[in-house]
């Protein structure tokens, strides 16, 4: 059992002065890790919020269970204090990626926010987070959605594998975000599948944000790429830069973020790994200021 939490580089109230501070940028866009999959950007004071979890929902549930959800880092953020979110987003409906402690009080305190999802999700995403059912904006692959300069591009995901609903719409899935000049992925939770290369690669992604936790059947649930996968997956697509993520988080669910770097110096990929709360600043040419 972890004695002490990871500590988060930021939190709370000064997290939220620090995205204040940028908040007029209109050169560079911003980029925070929430912790496991969440992200949180900001491009000329617009934020979107990516698959956040911030609360101890799974640590509670399965605290008595044969795979307790011991947690590693402490929580980066209240959700209570999330103000001026434009756009909130879930890539399927795993707790860590639809909470229901964490969506919840987003939703109620963000009026006019967005919520995309995959469509084949919204029987379950409505129930779940006590919504109308019109209310989420659905995505499948090959479909995109726009709100207020923000493309979403709907991108299948297989975890483990890709599952669709009766009318072909997928259960997992990705995104590439589209704004200004810029383009971004997130995969959600996903393994390796040889279509993704091909559908990713015309985007030519500024940032792909990977898991990297692996794919252990040991642990008894539902896998990902592993730090060599993530690695070679933003080599193939030609992503300037690759952000590690879904680790540090649960231990019996993590990897270790040092493999991942050994391997993207090996391959020559650029990264960033970022601590849980800390700012990345993305300018033209992103590759230029990052970690190799």
């Amino acid at each position: 059992m972890t004695e002490q939490l990871i500590k988060a580089f930021k939190k709370d109230a000064e997290l939220i002065s620090e995205m204040d501070s940028v908040a007029r940028d209109e050169k560079n866009f911003y980029l925070w890790w929430l912790g496991q999959s969440g992200f949180l950007l900001q491009w000329k004071g617009k934020r979107v919020l990516i698959d956040p979890y911030l609360s101890d929902s799974l640590t509670k549930k399965y605290a008595t269970s044969d795979k307790p959800h011991v947690r590693m880092s402490e929580r980066v953020i209240s959700p209570q204090l999330l103000k001026n979110i434009l756009i909130v987003s879930s890539s399927h409906k795993h707790t860590d990626h639809l909470d229901a402690e964490t969506l919840i009080p987003i939703l109620k305190n963000n009026p006019g926010i967005k919520f995309i999802i995959p469509e084949a999700n919204r029987e379950f995403v409505t129930e779940r987070i006590k919504c109308e059912g019109e209310f989420p904006l659905g995505l499948n692959e090959g479909r995109s959605v726009t709100v207020d300069k923000f493309t979403f591009h709907g991108i299948p995901a297989k975890h483990n594998e890709i599952e669709k609903d009766a009318n072909g719409n997928c259960r997992f899935m990705g995104y590439v975000i589209t704004f200004g000049k810029y383009k971004v992925y997130h995969s959600g939770d996903t393994i390796w599948f040889d279509e993704m290369i091909d559908l990713l690669k015309p985007f030519a992604v500024d940032i792909a944000m990977l898991p990297i936790n692996g794919n252990d059947p040991i642990r008894k649930v539902a896998g990902n790429l592993n730090c060599e996968e993530a690695a070679r997956l933003g080599k193939a697509i030609n992503a300037k830069t690759v952000i590690p993520c879904h680790y540090d988080m649960f231990e019996f669910n993590t990897a270790n973020v040092n493999d991942f770097i050994l391997e993207a110096r090996r391959i020559n990929q650029p990264y960033k790994v970022l601590k849980g709360g800390e700012m990345l600043s993305v300018t033209k040419s992103p590759i230029a200021e990052f970690e190799k």
